[in-house]
């Protein structure tokens, strides 16, 4: 079952998905309606999940559910991937490329190829206080605290020793 985003209790888990290029509106619309109609009817064994999705940044798909209604099973969550692939199939986008880090800049996402991080650094592109993205954590409270870091506060450190 669907629910607003903003409802879901801080313990939901999360998945965060980071597409390779900045997502239309068309794109957005689709992914959307896709999502909605998937969530409304995701359910482990049987048993409906509380779940939610967002688009952040015209980039990022985020994914939620509210495990302490019912937990996601191993076939569900696999489900849910099969959907994200299947968005990928069908707009020609990749969600599982993780090659490329993205920086807020300037109010801007810029995305980086790793093996370019540490040439953007030393010409000042990146800065330790330039903001990063975690997309490894693991839920709400963490996606509110901890998704946007400071790179000196994430792996990105080693660059600014």
């Amino acid at each position: 079952m669907y629910i607003p985003f903003d409802e879901m209790v801080d313990t939901s888990r999360v998945w965060i998905y980071q597409a390779d290029k900045q997502l239309s509106t068309a794109e957005q619309s689709q992914i959307e309606s896709k999502c909605n109609s998937f969530l409304q009817e995701w359910a482990a064994h049987g048993q409906a999940l509380k779940s939610s999705f967002q688009i952040i940044h015209d980039k990022f798909l985020v994914i939620s559910v509210d495990e302490s209604f019912n937990q996601a099973s191993g076939c569900s969550i696999d489900a849910s991937v099969a959907l994200v692939k299947n968005l990928e199939q069908e707009l020609g986008i990749n969600f599982f490329d993780r090659t490329k880090i993205c920086f807020l800049v300037n109010g801007e996402i810029v995305e980086i190829p790793l093996n370019g991080i540490k040439s953007e650094v030393k010409n000042g592109n990146i800065k330790s206080d330039t903001l990063t993205f975690n997309n490894l954590v693991s839920d709400i409270r963490s996606f509110q605290t901890d998704w946007k870091v400071e790179a000196k506060n994430s792996w990105l450190k080693r660059y600014f020793q």
